[in-house]
């Protein structure tokens, strides 16, 4: 048993551990149910359907390396937009000739719209490929797509409009992983994506603190060039993008509509998502220590700064709590009533699951695919074994993030979620 200054410091740092662990686990919920709050939110996550003269012009900037298996269609369902001004810039490595075929074909198939750069420097990133297209692109709207996207071939018009009715420099759309069956992981990896777009990213908007996503995120031109494009080194540039924005004072709105939103695959196994959350994680550190994030307006907005860029390591210790509150009762001897005090973390985490089984549901009616008892089955035995796998990521991106190793570990595309479709409304052709 400790002695009494020992136990109070213990008690106090207990109860102080489990609050801020609870706060993180409430927040979350919180934001997992912002757009489904009212019905004003539901509708003005969505497009408006009204017919809009086309006034932008739109560069769609698509990196791909290593990409051969997947990006013909990307390529092809992107020539195939509506909009009668846009143009698909590719950016391949000059020591990726199997992905530079690709691109080539697909520019003589469509030599109005779509063209190919090569990036010759050495050191090969996304964001290094990105800032490569924006030097050439020509369009007054700076688009990004990754090179196994899906896309609507009315989503630029949309886009357009959307730009007109808000006046925003920063458009965010939809993204949607597909492939939820037969698999724990990918089923909560689907999941979490529905919660991202359909709501979490709407409560960021709405505070003013937007870590972008990946693709499908639209940027007025003027205002990518004022603030420098993307930054090189860093390992999530969108969500490093997003800050400065933020920080900048950009106006950022995000729309979430099924019908149009980008679709995308799972990785291919639960190592590459490990090592893709990894990666993410780590560039959420390289961000919080950058500092971008210090220019934000007002002392509320740099400290939810502060707790979005560091949710990924609250999630180590939100899953170490249950295991540290048994150990604490059975070695340390604290009284229960404080032990207990660690599993309120549980609450929140609990509603959580609730809250995901219906975003499934939701995710299967919008989008047209079975959802089988089996999947909400996996879906909640997959909480724990989920949360291992993201807490594992984060502690492996604070390891190299302390060695200074800033490798790109690049996700697999195999085009899973085209050879799983089943008769799924094709992308490019779903109802207007």
């Amino acid at each position: 048993m400790l002695d009494a200054p020992l136990l109070a410091a213990a008690i106090a740092t207990h109860l102080a551990l489990a609050a801020a662990l609870t706060a993180f686990a409430a927040l979350t919920l919180l934001w997992s149910l912002h757009t489904q709050a009212s019905p004003e939110r539901v509708a003005r996550s969505r497009f408006d359907r009204t017919l809009r003269a086309c006034t932008r012009s739109f560069s769609l900037l698509v990196p791909a390396r290593h990409e051969e298996g997947v990006l013909a269609d990307t390529l092809d369902l992107l020539a195939a937009q509506t909009h009668p001004r846009f143009e698909v810039i590719v950016i391949v490595g000059h020591d990726d000739r199997a992905t530079a075929r690709i691109a080539e074909a697909a520019a003589a198939r469509h030599p109005d719209h779509v063209r190919v750069v090569v990036d010759r420097g050495r050191v090969k990133t996304k964001p290094r490929a990105l800032n490569r297209g924006l030097a050439v692109a020509t369009g007054s709207v700076i688009g990004v797509f990754d090179a196994e996207d899906d896309v609507h071939e009315r989503l630029l018009e949309r886009v357009d409009a959307r730009f007109a009715e808000t006046g925003a420099d920063v458009v965010q759309g939809g993204v949607q992983l597909m492939n939820h069956a037969r698999s724990w992981w990918r089923v909560r990896n689907v999941v979490e994506y529905a919660l991202w777009f359909g709501s979490r990213l709407h409560a960021h908007a709405a505070a003013g603190v937007v870590p972008l996503a990946g693709n499908t995120v639209f940027v007025r031109r003027r205002v990518l060039e004022r603030i420098g494009g993307w930054q090189d080194d860093c390992l999530a540039e969108d969500c490093e993008l997003g800050i400065r924005l933020s920080a900048a004072g950009a106006r950022i709105d995000v729309v979430t509509d099924p019908t149009y939103s980008t679709r995308e695959e799972t990785p291919p196994d639960l190592r590459g998502l490990f090592r893709q959350r990894v990666r993410w994680n780590q560039g959420f550190l390289q961000v919080l220590r950058g500092g971008a994030w210090k220019g934000l307006p007002s002392w509320r907005r740099r400290t939810l700064a502060r707790v979005v860029l560091g949710m990924p390591f609250a999630q180590v210790l939100i899953g170490m709590s249950v295991p540290v509150a048994v150990v604490e009762t059975l070695a340390v001897r604290l009284p229960v009533p404080v032990t207990l005090v660690t599993l309120a973390p549980v609450a929140p985490s609990a509603l959580m699951l609730v809250v995901e089984c219906l975003a499934l549901d939701q995710f299967g009616r919008a989008f047209g695919r079975r959802v089988r008892p089996g999947d909400h089955v996996r879906l909640v035995l997959g909480a724990i074994p989920f949360q291992v796998v993201l807490s594992v990521a984060a502690v492996v991106a604070v390891w190299r993030e302390v060695r200074g190793d800033h490798s790109w570990q690049k996700t697999v595309h195999t085009g899973l979620h085209r050879r799983q479709r089943r008769g799924a409304p094709t992308p490019g052709r779903a109802p207007a």
